[in-house]
């Protein structure tokens, strides 16, 4: 509840800016002042109802209030950045002496505000139409017999919040309609505790494939209940967890090994061990990781991983945060090459936060692996 408190106090100052910049610095009077201020009121209340949701408290009861919330943070975020703009143009009036000044701020507020709106609303809908990337990769080190093997790359469902049952249900219909020879899932598949949240992720028992279904946690695997927690409950849905561990799937005669580690970030005994995930595995042999954060891939082609598959990143998920999103990541999304290791890591099919992509169109990847 601490973190509830503290982010309402936040909020309530940001809020507050947003009330003195828009209403009270651009003259609104009469009932227009009213009307802003009990809405600015409202979308405070709806955000701090949304930090406690699926953690501290059920979602389901208040999910439109919690969506209306967290949809209203992106709005806020463009809304801050267009300020610092704003006040920018408008000290250079100062110094340039403009006369107008009042006008300007008005028009530009209006032009703001009205630019906010239309970039969130365009962001809800590219967030709620995942898309179907088809990507090829080769190695000499595939089998011959594996040559052409299907992988979906399921990452950052992120139900919990915002979304729920009907979300995880739609993205395990677009996987099911592949018909992919194998499912991966890299991790962050939640967000809250497992006595909340499990429903919301329960559809994805319906996953199917010919070679099964991997998982590994993410890093919000393990912010409100523990990572094994999660993990034993994905195990009762049919899926197969790799905790540091290695997997062999014979196929056509041919071995594919898929190994799976803990998070980047996490602590003991959670933290990531490659040394045992790749215990006993033949360096001739090809071998898949499945890893949450792109940033474990310079240790994982020290240790020769062939592949590995990553999430985390969500691509940015809202422009302009695709450049920090780079710079952290040493990626955004896509193939990229480590030393001898290929690296991908998908843009991801939800959100966290705020149910909005602006720039970062949530992706189901179909990795088909060839020989060569």
């Amino acid at each position: 509840m601490l973190r509830i408190v503290i982010g309402g106090v936040v909020f309530a100052l940001v809020h507050w800016l947003l009330y003195w910049r828009f209403i009270r610095a651009t003259g609104v009077r009469g009932p227009a002042k009213v009307v802003g201020a009990v809405v600015l009121g409202v979308l405070w209340l709806a955000i701090v109802v949304a930090l406690g949701a699926g953690s501290s408290y059920s979602q389901e009861p208040i999910r439109p209030v919690v969506w209306l919330g967290l949809t209203w943070s992106a709005a806020m975020f463009y809304l801050l950045l267009g300020l610092l703009v704003i006040g920018l143009v408008l000290l250079i009036a100062r110094i340039a002496r403009f006369p107008h000044r009042t006008r300007l701020l008005q028009g530009m507020s209006a032009v703001l505000v009205v630019a906010a709106v239309g970039t969130v609303a365009y962001g809800v809908y590219e967030a709620d139409n995942p898309r179907v990337v088809a990507v090829e990769l080769r190695s000499p080190k595939l089998p011959a017999e594996l040559d052409g093997i299907r992988v979906a790359v399921v990452a950052d469902i992120h139900v919990g919040a915002a979304r729920g049952a009907a979300f995880t249900q739609r993205v395990v219909d677009l996987v099911n309609d592949q018909r992919p020879d194998l499912i991966v899932l890299p991790g962050d598949l939640i967000d809250g505790s497992v006595e909340l949240v499990g429903p919301d992720i329960a559809p994805i028992a319906g996953l199917t494939s010919k070679y099964g279904t991997f998982a590994v946690a993410g890093n919000h695997e393990g912010y409100v209940d523990g990572v094994a927690d999660w993990m034993d409950y994905w195990e009762t849905l049919g899926l197969r967890t790799l905790r540091n561990q290695r997997a062999e799937i014979e196929i056509n005669g041919a071995t594919l090994a898929i190994a799976g580690v803990y998070d980047y970030a996490a602590s003991d005994p959670y933290g990531p061990d490659l040394d045992a995930a790749m215990a006993g595995h033949r360096s001739d042999r090809f071998i898949m990781l499945l890893a949450h954060q792109p940033r474990q891939a310079p240790d994982s082609a020290a240790h020769g991983v062939d592949l590995q598959v990553s999430g985390h990143t969500h691509g940015g998920q809202i422009w302009p945060l695709t450049h920090v999103v780079g710079r952290v990541n040493g990626t955004v999304a896509g193939l990229d090459r480590v030393g001898d290791m290929r690296l991908y890591t998908t843009r991801g099919v939800g959100a966290w936060g705020p149910p909005v992509r602006v720039g970062a169109p949530p992706d189901i990847s179909i990795l088909t692996l060839r020989r060569g």
